[in-house]
């Protein structure tokens, strides 16, 4: 290899692992205490100096499968990209983790093809071309593989949390393609769409036809996954039984939503 392809390699993989230590010890303290404002303020730069070392792995380029790594992590926060009420900030910080150890990954490959696999896309599957939101079809992708992969590696609260962030991302863009006049004609609530919450969002889509009745196998704990982990409610251990159901609810709506699939 050249020496100059191989010191900017390592030169990465040091900044990868400085990354990744700062996000353990983080992730650690914010398991014990979520609203520390030194953490906090401390979470926030990490996750800056993560995107700006996967823009630069990246190419510049949103489309690279590493950069769309980097934004599905953020999926759970929400269905439409804004902030969401059930995200812990420990289990955001274990998904940047999880990028960063693909970065690694493709950084240490001993093919010599470490910097151009990192600056060029390989093609994306494509599972979610019905989502009418196109900007979102490739974060889906991202999830989607990120859920199976926890899942065949028994993390099965990323798992789930993760697939069912999928399920209300896909429910909400094909409500939001019906429209506001369209959901009012099967008992949509008053307010905005944003508002509702995930079981009434697969409610109005059954009732509309846009989904069938795949949801009723969904857990308890899944239709539980945006609560606030700082409320009183304990929530429930997720099993691999709880993952797997979840996974096959997704599927079955997916195939609903695309028919041609």
């Amino acid at each position: 290899m050249d020496q100059s392809l191989e010191s900017q390699i390592q030169t990465y993989l040091s900044h990868l692992e400085g990354l990744i230590r700062r996000g353990q010890e983080l992730r650690d303290k914010l398991t014990g205490d979520a609203s520390d404002p030194t953490t906090v303020a401390a979470m926030r730069r990490w996750q800056e100096d993560c995107g700006v070392t996967i823009n630069q792995l990246s190419g510049g380029s949103k489309s690279h499968w590493l950069a769309r790594a980097f934004s599905g992590a953020f999926l759970m926060r929400a269905a439409d990209g804004s902030a969401m009420k059930g995200a812990a900030p420990a289990q955001l910080a274990q998904q940047l983790l999880s990028v960063l150890g693909l970065a690694v990954t493709s950084l240490t490959e001993t093919d010599n093809k470490a910097i151009t696999a990192a600056s060029s896309g390989a093609p994306a599957p494509r599972r979610f071309e019905f989502v009418h939101n196109v900007e979102l079809r490739p974060v889906l992708e991202q999830a989607y593989s990120e859920s199976r992969t926890a899942l065949a590696e028994g993390d099965y609260q990323i798992s789930l949390m993760t697939a069912c962030g999928i399920l209300e991302a896909i429910v909400t863009d094909a409500l939001e393609h019906l429209g506001s006049n369209g959901m009012s004609s099967y008992g949509a609530p008053a307010g905005k769409l944003a508002d509702w919450s995930f079981d009434t969002r697969l409610a109005v889509a059954e009732r509309a036809g846009l989904i069938r009745s795949g949801c009723a196998r969904l857990p308890a704990v899944a239709r539980q996954y945006r609560m606030n982990p700082d409320s009183e409610t304990v929530t429930p251990a997720i099993t691999e039984r709880d993952a797997r159901t979840t996974g096959q609810v997704l599927h079955v709506i997916m195939r609903d939503l695309d028919p041609g699939r």
